[in-house]
């Protein structure tokens, strides 16, 4: 019921979702390009990866915060638009994860884990809104 009245509210004010997706982007791009970089021995991914998946957030991220600053009338292709970015994301990361994962350390798995159980709530949030057809 709570999260009902959550997605109800997302989808009269799909800005705030689209900023919600921008700075979670943000966080990203700057734990991966600069947290993990600097700490790279702790979490284990190499650094030509981390530097690619953070390129990708600030990509996200500009987009994300263009729409919320723009919001197009039409606004659920946006969405739809950055949710299926960031499954892409999801499964690159998965990808990465699975490649490297004799190299990540503990710390490194429950960073990436945690990473992907939040996209992919934020994910399944996006399609949900997306999918309102009536206000």
């Amino acid at each position: 019921m709570i999260f009902e009245g959550f997605i109800k509210k997302m989808a009269e004010q799909p800005k705030q979702l689209f900023l919600l997706d921008g700075i979670g982007a943000v966080l990203s791009a700057f734990s991966l390009g600069v947290i993990l970089i600097q700490f790279k021995n702790y979490f284990g991914m190499p650094r030509e990866e981390l530097f690619f998946l953070a390129l990708a957030a600030c990509f996200f991220a500009a987009y994300s915060l263009f729409c919320y600053v723009r919001t197009p009338k039409n606004w659920r292709p946006f969405l739809r638009f950055i949710a299926i970015v960031n499954l892409v994301y999801c499964c690159i990361t998965i990808g990465l994860v699975v490649l490297f994962q004799s190299k990540l350390t503990i710390l490194g798995m429950i960073y990436f884990i945690l990473e992907l159980i939040i996209i992919i709530v934020l994910v399944s949030l996006e399609f949900k809104i997306a999918s309102i057809k009536t206000l």
